[in-house]
């Protein structure tokens, strides 16, 4: 059955992995070169590089947490080793396109990225005009998803009201605040069906036809 989202007027997306399929391999590219900066800072062997990255992201939400805190690494540097990479594995996407068009009120992205980045995949995936605003790393002040404050800091900003918000995620854990502040969750990735958490409202596989499907305001 299609979901129902005849409550929903904003609309908050994710970016990486969520707006393009994580099939795409992209970001396997984001961090092999974000091992690469670990070992440069710590000196460490790649694969203990690669250890404490993930370590620093479980603790700190992102791995650039850790690197502010422990490695004094300023953001700037670190946003910087992803603005050159290629985009040509991202595919445009047009049943996607039209399924965000037809969305009624508000869209933003909500990302743990800079903005420089998110703008430049947007751009690529000819998705840019479709949304109001991007939500980055530096607009909610390195609190990222899955930290409150990054939330109550986007819902302030932009005076949403969370209960006629959904959001779309391709990570599980990055929802729980979402909905625990009254929001509908869409979990989004071939992950997706087998995820049985409970502040999960829906669940899909792909995007584009999940919104295309979907029942939605009517608007005059």
């Amino acid at each position: 059955m299609s979901a129902d989202l005849t409550h929903i007027d904003v609309w908050l997306f994710d970016l990486d992995n969520t707006l393009y399929p994580a099939e795409s391999g992209f970001m396997g590219d984001v961090e092999r070169r974000m091992t690469e900066f670990v070992v440069k800072v710590t000196g460490l062997p790649r694969d203990e590089a690669f250890a404490l990255q993930k370590k620093y992201l479980a603790e700190h939400g992102l791995t650039l947490g850790g690197l502010m805190k422990h490695h004094g690494v300023a953001p700037e540097e670190f946003h910087a080793l992803f603005h050159d990479l290629s985009l040509d594995v991202l595919a445009h996407d047009q049943p996607l396109l039209d399924a965000l068009e037809r969305l009624p009120g508000k869209r933003y992205i909500f990302t743990n990225a800079d903005g420089f980045h998110a703008e430049r995949v947007l751009a690529h995936l000819k998705l840019d005009h479709l949304f109001d605003e991007v939500f980055h790393v530096h607009s909610f002040g390195f609190a990222p998803k899955p930290d409150p404050l990054g939330f109550t800091r986007m819902i302030e900003a932009h005076g949403l009201d969370p209960v006629a918000t959904a959001f779309f995620e391709d990570s599980e854990r990055n929802l729980k605040p979402a909905h625990d502040l009254g929001m509908t969750t869409v979990l989004v990735g071939a992950h997706a069906p087998a995820s049985a958490a409970p502040f999960v409202t829906h669940r899909t596989e792909k995007l584009a036809p999940f919104l295309a499907g979907a029942r939605l305001k009517e608007t005059a």
